[in-house]
């Protein structure tokens, strides 16, 4: 397993060694002694399985602390662009994030962690998303930020003349000057 640093520090792409033969193939998906010595702890607690359609766009979401989540997220089927951004106050990247296509071709994971807001859009026929979280779903501490905030300057890759679906959450999800977070970024 590769370990690949990103543009913004503490968000890690995880490409995995591939072995195919006749059979078909086999990778690690998760090893903790790996994982720790490039990222370190991360107590993962829970592991959730989404499908979507082709459009559908789900994000930007997070939990206020203390149910803030670390995600590591990975595809099954299909092909999404993943999309990371750092709402850590104080931190030099806030308001910046990481974009990468995730596919189960390309087989790469992303790792997120606390602090920061996280969404996907499909962009295949359908796609079967698998994410470990290091904190349960908490309802009350759930918030989110509008998909397409401007200073995030975000491409999605949404074809011209189309618009993303969106869950009706997602549609009055409010602007960053708007959010509410409460991410502090520690060196």
């Amino acid at each position: 397993m590769r370990y690949i640093k990103t543009t913004i520090p503490d968000v890690w792409i995880i490409e995995p060694t591939v072995f195919h033969d006749r059979r078909g193939y086999f990778f690690e998906t998760y090893k903790q002694s790996d994982f720790q010595k490039h990222i370190g702890r991360v107590d993962f607690l829970q592991e959730n399985e989404s499908s979507s359609l082709q459009g559908v766009l789900r994000g930007l979401h997070y939990q206020l602390n203390p149910f803030s989540q670390a995600k590591l997220v990975r595809v099954i089927l299909g092909c999404v662009l993943d999309v990371a951004v750092d709402l850590r106050k104080g931190s030099p990247t806030f308001g910046q994030h990481v974009a990468i296509e995730l596919s189960s071709d390309n087989k790469c994971q992303l790792f997120i962690p606390r602090g920061f807001a996280h969404g996907f859009h499909v962009l295949s026929e359908q796609v079967v998303f698998i994410y470990k979280v290091d904190n349960p779903y908490h309802p009350d501490s759930e918030r989110s930020i509008r998909y397409n905030e401007p200073t995030f300057g975000i491409d999605w890759k949404i074809p011209d003349n189309t618009s993303p679906i969106l869950s009706e959450k997602d549609k009055q999800a409010p602007c960053l000057e708007n959010g509410d977070f409460n991410f502090i970024y520690n060196q």
